[in-house]
């Protein structure tokens, strides 16, 4: 089998370079940063959301909610996220066990059983590849260009975010209190909505669709308000 570890970005050294800064934030800790994280995970109705840093020979899951306590960091040759930052838009592995990747050695989708990944990378304002946003399931689902297109969104609020926590490193902490006052209804009616969309017989009774529609509504405002705060922050 053909390996990530093999499989590079174009400039993995500069790349790398590039990476240090947000090796040095994410080792610190911040109740923003894994707020996000756990946002993520709601808005996509997941076990498992992560901030992934690839790194030279491993990749680095410090920023994640939903994985084994122990899961901090992991061989790149077994890491669908060393995939990912290879690709310029989102990956997508909608059923694992159907249709592998295989890029990738498979020791650790198995031994987390992941059935469902879907990862889109993080990019410096340079270009380079430093991690991933993904999300992750014990299950197949499917993922929609709608998904696709809220991840990339979501990936660019991250970078925006480990942007700010790098340039405020010596500030002092982002205050998650006052944009979590913001949005905390949101979130609250996002929960909701997932609960009650659980109940409809199929994706597309009439309940189904104003709730897609009612969530789409909530996640553009978390959306609006994530970016308005962390560019006021800065």
């Amino acid at each position: 089998m053909t390996v990530p570890y093999a499989h590079r970005p174009a400039d993995e050294a500069h790349r790398l370079e590039a990476l240090r800064p947000y090796q040095l934030v994410t080792a610190i800790p911040s109740t923003l940063t894994d707020e996000l994280v756990r946002l993520t995970a709601t808005l996509f109705n997941v076990p498992i959301a992560i901030i992934a840093l690839v790194e030279e020979q491993t990749v680095q899951f410090r920023l994640n909610v939903g994985l084994p306590a122990e899961t901090r960091r992991e061989n790149r040759d077994e890491s669908l996220c060393s995939i990912a930052i290879l690709r310029e838009g989102t990956t997508v592995y909608e059923n694992l066990p159907l249709d592998p990747c295989e890029l990738a050695q498979p020791g650790l989708v198995q031994r987390l059983n992941l059935q469902f990944y879907a990862g889109s990378p993080l990019r410096t304002a340079a270009g380079f590849p430093v991690g991933v946003l993904c999300v992750l399931d014990h299950q197949p689902r499917p993922f929609t260009a709608e998904d696709r297109a809220l991840l990339t969104q979501l990936a660019g609020v991250v970078m925006q975010m480990l942007d700010s926590r790098v340039q405020l490193a010596y500030q002092g902490e982002l205050n998650w209190q006052t944009l979590y006052d913001q949005i905390e209804t949101s979130v609250m009616r996002l929960s909701t909505l997932a609960a009650l969309a659980k109940w409809e017989d199929h994706d597309q009774t009439p309940g189904a669709i104003a709730y897609r529609q009612s969530t789409r509504e909530e996640i553009s405002r978390v959306l609006n308000a994530l970016q308005d705060y962390l560019v006021s922050a800065v």
